[in-house]
Formats: structure tokens, C-alpha cells, sequence
């Protein structure tokens, strides 16, 4: 166990330690905290809810924050979402159930009884309780709970930089890729596959990985074609992390269940939402009129207060025209400084939201072994230079395969962008040098 040092204050971008040493946070903790830890507008919104109400039961209350956020949302959301709706929860696991939960309810309403199969992509994260664990395809993360999870099917995500053939284009690569769901659908019977899960943009597991062109308009096409249900996971690279609201709006699709979490609220407090397209929801009034489904802590006042506020804050303070921006910024630099290291495999992702892949051979593109740490040393030198940066391990089979996940905030300057660049260049530098 490793002694972690203490925090006690947020100002701007920075975490201050008891120690008085600041470290600029360019992970966002883990693509959390999209407006730093000092926001006064969402504090104040807080404060304000909790001085009227903290929290009131969702059996007989709802609230004018919630109400006004998931209007928001709706509103907002992909073309063809339609007349959705939403349900707050506490965390993204808790997301994830939830969705799955409606996904099985939406095909009860309807009579398919025999739906129950679960699609979903490799390697990927979709939380840490039970069943999201087990939809999710990070081996390693899924090893020592196998015996009590449900059965899930997978396809291998889109991971151009392994696996696009010489020679294949970007919509060959997409195609094949997209026609792993409809062989798989085939192999388990259409009549019996109730969802498929995809990240838009794969998140930790794979390293902030785009989705080639194309892929997700033949992904919807194949889910309306056998009646499957489309979930979209957009806990990590949703609410404005990709430099659109939602993730899958660059893709010109819409989902039928989407999951959000950590930008919806920037960690000012805990809240998670699911939304349903107007398809799910009609289904549901045309049969039980009810969500077989509840939390605690469903709609808590001063959750959905801070989240509406965060969400004001985006659009008011015009933040996704600084994500691009700033996005090009660092993309920039860090292909300037990193390209020609020789274990700089890959720089990729969408918006704030990179990842520079570390490999021991750039010609082969052969990985470090697991046990050589080197996303996780690269972070402790970074810490030592006052970065944070969020490491991780598995991207090439779910536990080889190193990366780093930068996910500044959306407030970040053009200085705190030269700075992030200049600190992961040193760090990479001291420690693979």
C-alpha cells in the first residue's frame, strides 16, 4: 500500500497537498473535474440548494434542479434522441445498471421475453459493480470477480494503431470492424441479444481511442436492423470532454440509453444520469407506465444543482470552442516533442481528451512488460514535477500494453497547455531515458 499525500485545497487547475506543493492537473483525476476545483458559480449553486433542501425521496418529491438539468440534457442531446428522459443517480457503475436494467424492461414492455444477451466491446470500462464490470472487456480488471459475473458476448474495439491492415482505409477498417457486431449477433440469434455497449470514445482501457469514420453509422444500422438496443457509455468522453456536448454527435448518430457521469457534475459532487431516447420511453408508457428501477439518492437536490451549474457554466462561458482550441494546442506540442521518441508508439485521441501509448519498440511496436510499471513511473515522475497524469495498463491485450490519459480542464489557459505539454514530455523523458 502506498502513502498518497494529503489534499486540502483546490484553486483553479491546481491541487494544493498539506506540504504547500501545487500539482497542476491535467488528468482531471480521472476525466472528472472539467472545470477545476474552484469554480464559485457551482459552489454557490450548491450552497444555495442546501440552504432550501438537501434532499427529498423520488417517490414523493421531484426538484426544479433536476426538472431544468434533464430538460437540458434532452434538449441537447444527438439528432433523434427525440422526446427522451432521464433518471440522476449517484456514480457511473450506478449508470450502468441502470441502463441495463431498462435495456431488458424495453424488450419485456414489448413481449420479447427472450432477449437477455449482452453485446459489448473489448478492450473497455463501464464501471465497478457487478454487472458493469462484467459488460465491461478489461481482463484484468475482471479477473478476480470472473466466477460472479454474468455472461457478456464481446467484439474487439476499433484500435487503428494494432490492428487497421496495411493498405485497408480508414472506411475498409471501419466496416470490418462495425461487422464483428452483426457475425456475433448471428452466432448468439438475434431474437435472444437485448443491448450493445460501446464508449464512443474509448476511455481508459484502450487510451481516449476515436472510432474510426463510419463506424457507428453501420454500428446503428445493424442494431435497427435486429431490433438491438444501442447503449452508449459516455460516463468519461461525454459532456463536452470531445469538444461536443455528447460524444456521439460527432458520429451523426444517436443512442437509445446513454450513460454520463463525471463531466456532467466535475466532481463538485457525486451524480450520474441516464438518458432514454423517446423510442425506449414510449415503450415504457405503452406498457407499464413505471421504471422498474430505483436509488436512494435518485434526483438529490443538491447533486442536480451543482450539475445543472456546471452545465451553465459550459455553455454560458462558451468552453467548447477552449476545448477545441486548446485540444489543438496540445496535440500539437506533444507531437512536436514526442513523435520521434523511440517509445512513443502512438499520440491519439478527441478534444481534451489524449493519450500518448508507450511501447519498448517502436518498430515492432512491442510492449513493456506489466511489471516494468512504466505508465505507472511516468506518473510518479510527473507527480514530482507538480503533474498529474492518469496511467494505465492493457490497451494492446487487456494487460499489456502502457499508456498516459490526459484530460485537462476545460478552462485550461494557453499557458497551463504549455505547461502540461512540457511536464509529460520531462516525464516521459526521465523515465524511459
Amino acid at each position: 500500500m502506498k502513502t498518497l499525500p494529503t489534499v486540502v485545497k483546490g484553486e483553479g487547475n491546481y491541487l494544493i497537498d498539506d506540504t504547500g506543493k501545487r500539482y497542476l492537473d491535467a488528468c482531471g483525476g480521472a476525466a472528472v473535474s472539467c472545470l477545476g476545483h474552484s469554480n464559485a458559480v457551482v459552489t454557490q449553486a450548491i450552497t444555495t440548494q442546501l440552504e432550501q433542501v438537501p434532499f427529498a425521496h423520488t417517490s414523493f418529491f421531484t426538484n426544479d434542479c433536476a426538472e431544468t438539468l434533464a430538460t437540458l440534457l434532452v434538449e441537447n442531446a444527438p439528432e433523434g434522441t427525440g422526446n427522451g428522459r432521464v433518471m440522476f443517480v449517484g456514480s457511473g457503475s450506478e449508470a450502468m445498471e441502470a441502463a441495463l436494467k431498462l435495456a431488458r424492461q424495453y424488450h419485456l414492455e414489448k413481449g420479447e421475453t427472450q432477449r437477455s444477451k449482452i453485446i459489448a466491446r473489448t478492450p473497455s470500462y463501464h464501471g465497478n459493480t457487478l454487472g458493469a464490470l462484467a459488460a465491461g472487456g478489461h481482463a484484468g480488471r475482471k479477473a478476480p470477480f470472473q466466477p460472479l459475473l454474468i455472461d457478456v458476448d464481446h467484439i474487439e474495439s476499433p484500435y487503428p494503431y494494432r490492428m487497421q491492415e496495411e493498405g485497408e482505409t480508414e472506411a475498409a477498417f471501419a466496416l470490418r470492424m462495425a461487422n464483428l457486431l452483426e457475425e456475433r449477433i448471428e452466432h448468439l440469434d438475434a431474437q435472444n441479444v437485448m443491448a450493445f455497449i460501446a464508449e464512443p470514445v474509448v476511455g481508459a482501457s484502450l487510451g481516449t481511442q476515436p472510432p474510426p469514420k463510419g463506424y457507428f453509422k453501420r454500428i446503428r444500422e445493424i442494431c435497427d436492423k435486429h431490433g438491438i438496443l444501442l447503449i452508449a457509455d459516455e460516463v468519461m468522453c461525454g459532456m463536452g470532454r470531445t469538444g461536443t456536448l455528447y460524444a456521439l454527435e460527432q458520429e451523426g448518430i444517436c443512442a437509445d440509453i446513454t450513460t454520463l457521469a463525471k463531466g456532467l457534475g466535475a466532481g463538485y459532487q457525486p451524480i450520474a444520469a441516464v438518458l432514454a431516447a423517446q423510442k425506449v420511453v414510449a415503450a415504457v408508457e405503452a406498457g407499464s407506465k413505471s421504471l422498474w428501477n430505483g436509488h436512494t439518492y435518485m434526483s438529490h437536490a443538491a447533486a442536480t444543482a451543482g450539475a445543472l451549474a456546471v452545465q451553465q457554466v459550459i455553455q454560458n462561458d462558451n468552453l467548447l470552442q477552449n476545448i477545441k482550441e486548446r485540444a489543438d494546442q496540445l496535440c500539437n506540442a506533444l507531437t512536436l516533442g514526442l513523435s520521434a521518441h523511440p517509445n512513443v508508439g502512438d499520440i491519439r485521441g478527441r478534444g481534451l481528451f489524449l493519450t500518448i501509448e508507450i511501447v519498448a519498440d517502436k518498430q515492432s511496436k512491442q510492449t513493456f512488460a506489466t511489471t516494468d510499471s512504466v505508465a505507472f513511473n511516468i506518473q510518479k515522475n510527473a507527480l514530482e514535477l507538480g503533474l498529474m497524469v492518469y496511467p494505465a495498463q492493457g490497451c494492446a491485450d487487456g494487460q499489456l500494453g502502457d499508456h498516459i490519459l490526459l484530460a485537462p480542464s476545460y478552462t485550461s489557459s494557453i499557458e497551463e497547455i504549455d505547461t502540461i505539454a512540457e511536464l509529460v514530455i520531462c516525464a516521459i523523458n526521465t523515465t524511459l531515458n
